[in-house]
């Protein structure tokens, strides 16, 4: 079973996705992880995709796609989609290629959670730049203060975690990313999971768990 997590950038599904992967063996696909994989196997991709890096421009669609394809023909099972696709153009590709390989997209789970919160957790959280935990300094402190529990790393503020940034992103958001809750809900799978800043994160996820019965 495949799982697709909708949501606006804070929504809380790195933390959803993060149980996930620990408590049921999904695999969490990332097409950063894959890029950076591709680059440093040289691969005739990853040097496409060095060129547009190295030159701080956005990766193509035309490249992503094939990498996204390439990664799939060996695995296409149990992978928690966050972050791809982004637009419904890349959604579309995306069905295609899961078709070629007998396999397609079981559930799509939108967590919706209302801009003005989103701004506030954003604009708190805090990172470990080794194991990728999130934490936030009102609602998901560390044991001690600025130092992951997993590693002792010091943890950071994202650069792009400032509220006027994060303003731009939500922006970005609404323009490219929410017309695949439209395109997705008019299909079998689709959980809608509304208000979920006023649930607990384990509620959210034990909904999510009893949606993939």
């Amino acid at each position: 079973m495949n799982i697709m997590l909708l949501g606006a950038p804070g929504s809380g599904k790195g933390t959803q996705a993060e149980k996930l992967v620990a408590r049921l063996g999904y695999i969490q696909f990332s097409t950063g992880d894959l890029m950076r994989k591709q680059i440093t196997d040289q691969t005739s991709l990853g040097l496409e995709c060095a060129k547009y890096m190295n030159e701080g421009k956005l990766v193509p669609d035309k490249i992503v796609n094939a990498i996204v394809k390439d990664y799939l023909k060996s695995n296409s099972n149990k992978l928690i989609f966050d972050g791809f696709p982004r637009t419904l153009e890349q959604a579309l590709e995306l069905e295609k290629m899961l078709a070629e390989v007998d396999s397609k997209m079981d559930r799509v789970i939108y967590i919706d959670v209302a801009k003005e919160i989103i701004l506030k957790r954003i604009s708190g959280r805090i990172i470990c730049p080794i194991c990728k935990v999130s934490y936030h300094i009102e609602t998901r402190k560390p044991l001690v203060e600025g130092i992951c529990d997993n590693d002792g790393a010091a943890l950071v503020r994202r650069p792009d975690d400032s509220p006027e940034k994060v303003a731009v992103r939500l922006k970005t958001y609404e323009a490219d990313t929410k017309p695949l809750i439209d395109f997705y809900s008019n299909k079998p799978g689709f959980i809608h999971i509304e208000e979920a800043a006023e649930l607990d994160g384990e509620i959210v996820y034990n909904m999510i768990e009893e949606a993939l019965i």
